[in-house]
Formats: C-alpha cells, structure tokens, sequence
C-alpha cells in the first residue's frame, strides 16, 4: 500500500518505518527534520521524504506534499510537538495544540478535495482525552475531561472525525510509549542504572503504558484488518501506580529505587505539564480485548525485561 506519514520521524516512528518497509508499503514520509539528521535507514528506494512542516498553511500549497495525499491509498497521522520536553507556558502550549490540530485540519481539508480519497486514516490522540484521576477507570465509552490535553485531544479527534465518508477512520489513544532510546522511559533509565531513581510524586498516581513494539503492531494491524475502524485506546491491559513501576524498574536494573522526585520540583521545571505526570489516569481498552489483539508484553515485568536485558 502507497501509505503517506506525518509525525512519524519520531520516538514511535523509529520501529515503525522499518515494520512498515518490512511489510512491503511503500511511504512517503512528511517531517520537519532537516534530511540530513535523519535516521540513515531512512533512505531506502521505498521511502521518499519531504521536509515540510504540516502544522504550517503554507507547506499545504507544496505541490510535491499535494500529490502524494493525491496518491496516497492510506494515511498515518502522529504529528504533534512532545508534551513533556519543554516547560509549558503560553508558547509552547499555542505548539501542542496546533501541531496536532492545525495539521489534522488541513490534511482533512485536502482529502475532503479528492475525487478518490485515500481508503485508511490512521489518526493519533492521547489517553490525556480523559483528564487525570486517582480513582476512576477509563475505556472507550468514558467521557471527555476537562483540562488543556483533554481538550486539545477533543479537537484533534474532531479534525480527524471530518474525513471523507469512504476513508476509514481509526483513532489511536496511546499510552505512555515505552523502550530505551526515547520517551519517559529512555529520560528515567540512566537515572536509576545509576541507583537514584524512585517514584515521581507520592507514588499513588496511575501510569498507562504500551511497549513501542505493541503500538507498532497495532498499527500494523489497523492497516490490515478493515474491521478496525473508530476510536481504540491503544494501551497495555495491565497500568501500574507509579509506585510498582519505579519498584519494577529498579528490580529489572538491580538498582534501588528510593528516592522520589518531589512534586514541586517537576512542576517547576514543567509547569503545568507536570500534571500529566504526576496525576496520571487508568486506562483499558475494551477495543483491542474485543477485536483480540494479542499483545506480546502484556505486563510491566516482561516490557521493562526486553527493554533493559
């Protein structure tokens, strides 16, 4: 399948793009990188790149970008700029929401203008469509909460709902992605491999994960199996407090993991993205269980093992 990707250069890209070649697409990827810091295994007969920002209007009169959501027959949408890598202030939230949003808005509005629009839409969104709660478990059918991820989550999925009626639409609520090279794992290792690491917070917080390899494959699946359509919680079926997740990981490394990061302190280096972390939510996904997606790390232990082993 000729499959057009946007945010896919990143942290989930990297296990992603090779899957993808692996199973014979071929992709046209859109990414704000400059081609010469790209990944070398990028450059491959099956990938063509262009270096254009798809959150900018302009990049949307790109003739190259045009023809390839032209002849595309699917698309995989993850753009969007990291959540928890730069304090938030008015700047840098403005960047979380129209990275995401703006950039859905107009592939929508480009697909919409097709005689034959492409079969598949693959869209990203966050477990942050919920809010945050010590208490309350999430799945599909749970109602939207009511801070900036969550609205900013309500509006990406919206952008995306607009897609012609012959695309078929999956929406992808992803959990916190694990592996070492990247992500809030990949930030957490070398602090505690060198024994000083601990839980964020009190510990009592819920942390909702999937293994990168997982995600991928869901995407995988997604592409092949027209009976995936709609929104799916693409998560692990088994989240943790961040109390057994920082135990866990201690105990997968050898290393002791007893001094927490204090609250304040996150939330002076992230300011209200702090929240995220250090109030967290439970979710399940009804979806995956139902369509009986086999996950190859199901639980914290064997996740954390393949990774840091």
């Amino acid at each position: 399948m000729k499959l057009l990707l946007l945010g896919c250069t990143g942290f989930i890209g990297k296990e992603l793009i090779p899957k993808l070649i692996n199973s014979g697409h071929e992709l046209t990827i859109i990414t704000r990188q400059n081609q010469s810091t790209l990944n070398p295994k990028l450059k491959n007969k099956n990938i063509h790149l262009l270096n254009l920002d798809p959150s900018s209007i302009f990049s949307w009169e790109d003739i190259n970008l045009l023809n390839a959501v032209k002849e595309s027959e699917g698309i995989i949408n993850l753009a969007g700029e990291s959540i928890a890598d730069k304090r938030w202030n008015t700047k840098q939230c403005k960047k979380i929401r129209n990275s995401r949003v703006l950039t859905t808005q107009y592939l929508i509005k480009k697909i919409n203008q097709l005689p034959k629009p492409p079969r598949l839409l693959i869209n990203g969104s966050a477990i942050g469509f919920y809010g945050t709660s010590e208490n309350l478990e999430f799945n599909e059918d749970s109602l939207q909460g009511n801070d900036f991820l969550a609205n900013v989550c309500k509006e990406w999925e919206q952008a995306a709902f607009e897609k012609p009626q012959k695309t078929r639409l999956i929406i992808l609520r992803i959990g916190i992605v694990l592996e070492k090279d990247g992500g809030a794992l990949g930030k957490m290792l070398p602090i505690f491999r060198a024994g000083l690491g601990g839980p964020i917070g009190d510990g009592r917080q819920w942390m909702t994960w999937i293994h990168r390899a997982d995600i991928c494959e869901i995407i995988n699946q997604a592409i092949l199996n027209q009976s995936w359509k709609g929104t799916i919680n693409a998560v692990a079926p088994n989240p943790v407090l961040m109390s057994k997740f920082s135990e866990t990981l201690g105990k997968s490394l050898n290393r002791p993991s007893l001094l927490s990061v204090p609250g304040p302190i996150l939330k002076l280096l992230l300011g209200d993205g702090a929240k995220i972390v250090l109030e967290g939510q439970k979710v399940m996904s009804k979806k995956l269980k139902k369509l009986g997606f086999n996950f190859t790390y199901p639980d914290l232990s064997s996740a954390i093992d393949s990774i840091t082993k």
